[in-house]
């Protein structure tokens, strides 16, 4: 068996992340247009939006007393995880949460999630649950909880679709999407994690571009091992490192720099500030609940969020000056 050192095992993973979010090698491009295809729609309703429950409402959550029968542990990926039904036959995705709850995604992915529904991005049904009552071969015990997505026949599951190519490229709710993302301190932008939905509204046909797994944030950008949800990190880590001419330097992930750099405008910026500065202290508050974030460390990501939304929107007078 041949021994690899350390440095080509590097390289291969490097490689294989590259691969995974889009490939060094493949330019950006916009696909032609897709019919009934949409990554955003504006939210004319902002202010009334409920973040706790999300776009898909009270009766698409979890019951936390419910019994949840096993049908397979995960076997891939970095988190823990299963598929269970519940009571009512509804078949549930669960990220379960670590022991301890550091670096867990699956507070975060709700929270995140929330914010992103809010301001007109799909997202699909996702909730938080701190435990639950699991049946397996072993009997009835009580799991960890965490996020649990529901599979529902309303959402088709089409495939992915790719950051690099796809029929957003350039406008403002995919620039804003990746700003976005950015001031989340998104670490794991890859392919992957981005599912097209197919949904029937009457007779016709939707095409959904959502970003699904969004747990990798709220934390730093540590290139080995990024924190997630940690206030502390969070509080740390930059949004904005500088503006060249017209376009903004974003502080990002060095797997993902691609996507942003010299892409992103002082335009872009504040179209995205301006979108979440619209959400109200409830609904900030709101969204951190519905990820099960005690108080303290809610207050602080809400705090640091808006110190970065304001940076948004100064932009345009930072560039004035320069």
């Amino acid at each position: 068996m041949k021994r690899v050192s350390l440095a080509a095992a590097a390289l291969l993973a490097s490689s294989a992340i590259v691969t995974a979010c889009g490939g060094a090698k493949r330019p950006m491009q916009a696909s032609p247009a897709v019919p009934g295809a949409t990554l955003w729609e504006r939210p004319t309703d902002l202010a009334s939006r409920d973040t706790y429950f999300g776009p898909w409402g009270r009766e698409y959550a979890p019951n936390p007393v419910d019994t949840y029968d096993l049908v397979e542990r995960k076997h891939t990926g970095v988190n823990l995880g299963m598929t269970v039904v519940d009571s009512k036959g509804r078949e549930w995705s669960v990220k379960q949460a670590y022991p301890g709850g550091m670096d867990d995604e699956s507070p975060v992915e709700v929270a995140v999630s929330r914010l992103l529904s809010a301001v007109g991005y799909h997202q699909p049904p996702v909730y938080y649950l701190p435990s639950f009552t699991l049946k397996d071969d072993w009997g009835t015990h009580v799991e960890p909880g965490g996020r649990f997505r529901l599979k529902i026949e309303q959402l088709k599951d089409d495939g992915i679709w790719r950051w690099d190519e796809n029929p957003f490229i350039g406008s403002k709710p995919y620039q804003g999407l990746l700003v976005m993302l950015m001031m989340f301190n998104d670490t794991d932008l890859k392919n992957s994690n981005n599912s097209l939905y197919e949904r029937r509204v009457g007779g016709k046909v939707e095409k959904l571009y959502v970003v699904r797994d969004v747990g990798a944030a709220l934390g730093d950008l540590n290139p080995i091992s990024p924190r997630k949800g940690n206030p502390e990190a969070f509080e740390k880590t930059p949004f904005i490192l500088g503006v060249n001419g017209r376009h903004v330097d974003l502080n990002a992930d060095r797997w993902y720099t691609k996507l942003v750099r010299d892409r992103i405008t002082v335009d872009d910026v504040q179209w995205a500030a301006a979108l979440l500065a619209q959400l109200n202290d409830r609904q900030w508050r709101d969204a951190f609940r519905a990820g099960g974030f005690e108080p303290n460390a809610a207050n602080r990501f809400i705090r640091t969020l808006r110190e970065k939304i304001t940076e948004g929107q100064n932009l345009g007078r930072r560039a004035a000056i320069r």
